[in-house]
Parts: structure tokens; sequence; C-alpha cells
């Protein structure tokens, strides 16, 4: 069994530099959460987003570092593409890419998918990191997904939305110029779930009879502080809990399977794609065992896993000699993976 990779705060042979940013914190995508989470107005949810804050962080150094070694080949992007209708609500995506030329071969496709506690957060919170790897020649597509609200999108919706914009993506390969069997799910927290589920899982809703010839099933996928067991109980203080409970609309008493149901965890088999984990061991939100133990049941059924545990840091990527490892350890795995 592969012994899981631990990052202390320095590592003999990989750049201290300073990060190119400093921590980013979205404001307003905290209080969307705590808004759209709080059942209980006096009592605070904290926690809910440093995530998706530090994955904004993350982008923007993994880009800069990445920017600083490419060539000036303009990145295309493309906003507010619709992969999709559901209820009157539009789904939509945005993309990047550099130039096709004819006779280059097609390339390897990457879906980021955003966290914020299935309740907040943005397709263009990804954007910096989207970039960064459409400089290498991937081609990118960064989503949104229907977000809890009230009573409203309760799960599956996110798992629904997710593979749609998967199976899309296939159908667009010649409009892309893209390989549709080399493509990889990348998401952090809520997101990273949800691109746990895509290496996990079939297609859940195949009604749509414009996609049914295409699978949802990603090629790889990229897990950051993602939880995997939605049927242990999260951490209260930090919202994690509540962010999840809302996610169900049930508690675990009252529809135990449905949690099970959500929880990448009990859908791994021998069909289940090649995985990459990054977890911090002082994470608050989501337990590192939860990365473990997932990372442990991935080899057990025969998968390819890599687990980095990134000794000190909470639910994010801070320091920049982690975020260095982080740049290094993605890249070596989509060319291994996807071969780009």
């Amino acid at each position: 069994m592969t012994t899981p990779t631990r990052c202390a705060n320095t590592l003999p042979g990989v750049s201290t530099a300073s990060s190119p940013t400093g921590p980013i914190f979205c404001s307003r995508c905290w209080e969307e959460a705590v808004s759209n989470l709080t059942k209980r107005p006096s009592r605070p949810l904290t926690g809910i987003l440093p995530g998706l804050a530090l994955l904004l962080c993350v982008g923007l150094s993994l880009a800069a570092v990445w920017f600083s070694q490419q060539g000036s080949s303009p990145i295309k992007i493309e906003r507010d593409i619709s992969y999709g209708l559901v209820d009157g609500q539009p789904l939509l995506l945005d993309t990047y890419s550099i130039p096709w030329q004819p006779g280059q071969p097609q390339r390897a496709a990457l879906i980021f998918i955003h966290g914020g506690g299935f309740a907040a957060g943005d397709k263009q919170d990804f954007d910096f990191l989207a970039k960064g790897l459409a400089a290498e020649g991937y081609i990118t597509f960064s989503i949104n997904y229907r977000l809890v609200k009230d009573k409203a999108n309760k799960y599956p919706a996110q798992l629904d939305d997710v593979q749609r914009a998967v199976r899309w993506v296939r159908s667009q390969a010649e409009e892309y110029h893209l390989n549709p069997s080399r493509l990889c799910a990348i998401g952090g927290s809520a997101g990273g779930h949800l691109a746990s589920m895509l290496g996990t899982t079939d297609t859940r809703d195949n009604s749509d009879p414009t996609l049914s010839a295409y699978s949802s099933r990603v090629t790889c996928v990229v897990a950051l502080y993602a939880p995997q067991d939605l049927t242990v109980p999260l951490s209260i203080e930090t919202g994690a809990e509540a962010a999840v409970l809302n996610l169900i609309g049930q508690s675990r008493e009252a529809a135990f399977e449905k949690f099970r149901e959500a929880s990448p965890l009990y859908h791994i088999d021998q069909f289940t794609a090649p995985f990459l984990i990054f977890h911090g061991t002082l994470d608050p939100l989501v337990p590192v065992d939860q990365a473990q133990q997932f990372h442990a049941a991935l080899q057990t059924a025969g998968v390819s896993s890599e687990l980095i545990l990134f000794e000190g840091e909470g639910h994010s990527i801070e320091k920049p000699e982690n975020i260095q490892i982080f740049s290094e350890r993605l890249r070596a795995f989509l060319q291994k993976q996807l071969g780009q």
C-alpha cells in the first residue's frame, strides 16, 4: 500500500519563494453562504468558505508561476455558455483555451467545480487556475451548478448538474478540438465532493435525449479537502455540518441511506477513476481522516490514488512551499493520466 506523502513546512528541493499573492477572502460568497445555510439567525456559522478563498489564492499563485513559464499565446475566454436549462434556470460555464491549429492533436479537457458549502460560490472563483492550465494547452471549463437556497435545489440537483456538464463537454468535442476520453474533474471542498462523485458514479439522470450517448464518468479526479463520507457528522462550530444537512434537507436519522448515496466513499469500485487528493492535517471543516479513509478504500479496490497531506494546513493551501508542491504534483498527475 502506498504511503501518503506528508508535506512539512519545507521540503528539500522545493522552492519556498514567496507566493505572488497574499490570502484572499471572498466576503460576498461568505455572506451568501451564511445567509443560505443558517436556519437559526442567532447562531453564526463560521468557516464555510476558507477553502473557496484559498482556492482563489492557489489559483492566483499557480497561474502566476505558470504564466511566467509560458509564451505569450493569448487565452480565449468564453463566458456564460449554457450547458443546460432546469426549471427555467440556466446552467452556465466558462471556457479557457489557447488557439488550436489544424493538424494538432485533440486537447485534454479539465472541468473545474467551485466550492462554497453547496450554497455559494461561482465559476469565476477558479478563473486564474483555469487560465494557468489553459496556458499549458489544456482546454478548461469552469462550471456553475444549482446552489441550495432555502428548500430549493437539494441533493441530487448538484450531482445532476455536474454530470450534465461533463456530458455536454463530451458532446462538444469537435467544436472545442478536445479528446472526450481525456477529461479530468478538479474541485475543492464542496466542489471536490462533486468531482469525486464524477469519478465514482454513473449518470443518474439520463432523461435528456441529446446527451444520452455520452458518459458522465471522468478520466481522473483532483480533490482538494473534499468531504467523502457524508454519513459522518462534520464540525458544527465551523458550519460544515450545517452545509451538509442543508444539502440533503433531512437528518441522518430520517434519511441515512440518502447521506450514504451522496458519499463518494460508498461508490468506489474497480471502475473508479484515478485520484489525486490534497488535504491539510489540521482541516477544521473536513477532518483529514476523510481523505485518508477514501485513499485507503481506493487502494483496496485497486484504484490508483495519490494522497498529499499538508502538515499544519487547514481547509486551504496557504504556505508558499505547499502551493509549489500542489503545482508540481498536479502537473505531474495530469501528465500521467491525460498524457499532456
